[in-house]
């Protein structure tokens, strides 16, 4: 783990969702002070962080990883991650007076039907040249 940048916090998201992937490049259009990177739960070394981390390896769930600090999923990650955002998308956090357990209901509805309802890629997806410096390999 110490080729991950310890400045950075890092983002775990299914390459293959295409609702993750459009998730995944909504943050980094409202990341103006660079605070993420990314890695495809499906990479190897995204494999490797779960490893690392301990976490379920079948895990349903955005994670957010902060090294040498801690990790999040499910709706408290995507509520810090919402927190580091540009200041128009923090009007979000407003919902972040609804408690952990009934947000990730929701979370997990979404969770459990994503390739439902927005599809899935056969592969990851591929960053663009403009923001592969965002994605860890």
């Amino acid at each position: 783990m110490n080729q991950l940048p310890q400045d950075k916090k890092i983002i775990l998201f299914d390459g293959v969702c295409n609702y993750c992937n459009d998730k995944v490049n909504f943050i980094i259009k409202n990341d103006t002070n660079d605070v993420f990177r990314f890695v495809a739960i499906q990479s190897e070394t995204g494999q490797k962080i779960i490893t690392y981390l301990g976490i379920e390896k079948t895990i349903d769930s955005i994670i957010l990883y902060e090294p040498g600090y801690a990790y999040f999923i499910k709706s408290e990650a995507v509520f810090r991650i919402i927190n580091h955002l540009s200041s128009s998308v923090k009007l979000l956090l407003l919902l972040n007076f609804i408690p952990t357990s009934i947000k990730n209901i929701f979370y997990d509805i979404i969770a459990k039907n994503r390739y439902k309802w927005y599809g899935k890629n056969e592969q990851c997806m591929l960053p663009s040249e403009e923001v592969v410096s965002k994605f860890i390999a």
